[in-house]
């Protein structure tokens, strides 16, 4: 059960600011995708058609979003996230792995806090989970990483072919009746009684959503383990990285250059295809939710690795821009969650109320509220007090457990 000791130790460069500002990027870049979750009924969040899109805006900021934003910057920090716990079992030593259970199982409590009082789209339980295996897969060198993490992108996407492939087939057969139809439009697409649904879920009151959250933990947990494999399959590769040191910031800027642009020209052609498919077929649920959630997994995976690639080799360490970013990646944790209270405060019904009253682009201009707000204050935390008050928490915690 316990890794290897590292074959070289850890830098202690400049280089590894660029680390931080990656993990800020990630932050940022999830927000961007959360504040639909608050804002916009939960079909809304894959699917503009089923709600929020009134002007060519709209339409617009969805494209980006799906080409650019939508689950690349969840991979990226997936992938930081598994990066970040080999660099602990490399310096844990003896019983690291011990250590690293005590993380991820805070990190749990503190996800399943998070999805009922607050965001039902947790990534923290996602994470946790997945990181289950990562001691085990830190006894490898980089190449078998590379390997597993592509081989569970595959797994991901065999199963969500045989879960939903049959949805895709019968729409395009005609039989728009059928059980598998019906169930993704009333997830992913414009159903009436699933809109209503998840309207009324919208105007729950604080205290009804928290016991509803609670009593729907078996069926988050279930959740989780269908979304094993591609969590996994980024943290692996995040790990894969830093073994191979490019997360280490020891490969030559114009090597991460020239892969960042070979990734790039493979994922976004292929994302602006699949998102034309959809637009071209007037988003229904049976293609939009395959698309998103399955037939763009890959390529959102190859996106994030040059999103990874171009912020190492670009950012200049010593900027200021890179010292802010670095900031806002060393209170991540932190970052996360007040995001999740600033959008509850903006749309729910015990803030603000904007739940289903802004359009898709009014919501993305107001995702910029939570992020201008953690890009003054986490440079103001950092340079007075260090350590987030939330990683402070989870140390903490993971401390006594183990």
């Amino acid at each position: 059960m316990q890794p290897p000791a590292p074959s070289s130790p850890a830098p202690i460069t400049a280089r590894i600011v660029q680390l931080d500002a990656l993990r800020g990027i990630a932050v940022i870049g999830i927000a961007w995708m959360n504040v639909y979750a608050f804002a916009l009924p939960l079909q809304a969040y894959y699917n503009p058609a089923a709600f929020g899109m009134e002007s060519a805006a709209d339409r617009w900021v969805w494209l980006i979003s799906f080409v650019f934003i939508e689950d690349k910057f969840r991979t990226l920090f997936a992938m930081l996230f598994g990066a970040g716990c080999l660099i602990l079992l490399e310096r844990g030593g003896e019983r690291s792995w011990r250590a690293h259970y005590a993380r991820v199982a805070v990190l749990f409590l503190i996800g399943l806090i998070h999805a009922t009082l607050i965001a039902s789209n947790d990534i923290l339980r996602a994470y946790a989970f997945a990181g289950l295996a990562l001691p085990i897969l830190a006894r490898l060198s980089a190449p078998p990483l590379y390997a597993i993490a592509i081989g569970l992108v595959a797994v991901h996407m065999g199963i969500g072919i045989t879960t939903f492939g049959g949805a895709v087939v019968d729409y395009y057969e005609g039989r728009l009746a059928s059980d598998l139809v019906v169930m993704m439009e009333r997830n992913f697409g414009s159903d009436p009684g699933g809109l209503n649904y998840a309207l009324g879920l919208g105007q729950e009151g604080f205290a009804e959503r928290a016991v509803r959250r609670f009593n729907g933990i078996p069926t988050q947990l279930r959740n989780l383990f269908a979304a094993l494999a591609i969590n996994l399959s980024a943290m692996t590769l995040g790990m894969a990285l830093w073994r191979d040191r490019m997360l280490a910031g020891e490969w030559r800027t114009f090597r991460m250059q020239r892969l960042a642009g070979a990734c790039a020209l493979i994922a976004i052609p292929a994302l602006l295809v699949i998102g034309w498919w959809i637009a071209s077929s007037f988003f229904p649920g049976a293609l939009a939710g395959p698309a998103a959630l399955i037939i763009s997994a890959p390529f959102d995976m190859l996106l994030a690795l040059a999103y990874a690639l171009l912020v190492m080799a670009l950012l200049d360490p010593q900027g200021h821009a890179t010292r802010v970013l670095a900031a806002c990646g060393r209170l991540s944790l932190t970052n996360y969650l007040t995001t999740s209270l600033i959008f509850a405060a903006l749309f729910t019904p015990w803030g603000l109320g904007l739940f289903a009253q802004v359009t898709r682009a009014q919501a993305f201009a107001l995702s910029f509220v939570p992020i201008a707000a953690m890009l003054v204050w986490s440079p103001l935390w950092v340079a007075s007090l260090g350590q987030g008050p939330l990683e402070r928490v989870w140390r903490a915690g993971a401390k006594a457990l183990s």
